[in-house]
């Protein structure tokens, strides 16, 4: 299986809130300079997570975006759903031109088995292995001052 791109951006931006996020508020355009991906694209992802209630978006100076919901209540399937829609829709596609020689019952099973595999995998989860692995934390810089 191949996660589309938007999918993966929608998976390493919430992680990176996850795991960065200290519980304030994170602006797009930050996320989107650690992860490599264009903030204006990034930002129509997290709209889709808002929507989804996902993230929870804050207006204005010192604004941005927090979790929704505690990380350990956040699984990759509510995320990748998020921003693709249902994943037995999309996953039980099977091939084209299907043929009676084809297991055709195949592809329910596999697309149950991938759905519940990413229902099993949380934020939290992430954010541990991520921490046990030494995945460097973003840390905001100390404010310098001149005398």
């Amino acid at each position: 299986m191949r996660l589309s791109l938007q999918a993966q951006y929608a998976i390493c931006g919430i992680f990176d809130l996850a795991y960065n996020g200290g519980g304030g508020p994170i602006q797009v355009r930050v996320i989107g300079e650690r992860q490599r991906i264009p903030a204006r694209y990034l930002e129509q992802i997290f709209q889709r997570l808002r929507r989804a209630k996902l993230v929870r978006g804050k207006r204005g100076p010192g604004g941005g975006y927090t979790l929704a919901r505690p990380a350990q209540d956040i699984t990759l399937r509510d995320v990748i759903e998020a921003v693709e829609g249902p994943l037995d829709r999309l996953l039980a596609g099977g091939l084209p031109g299907e043929s009676t020689a084809r297991p055709a019952f195949l592809w329910p099973q596999l697309a149950l088995g991938v759905a519940e595999a990413l229902a099993g995998l949380d934020l939290a989860t992430l954010c541990r292995d991520a921490s046990r692995l030494a995945v460097p934390r973003a840390h905001a810089e100390s404010p310098m001052y001149h005398i």
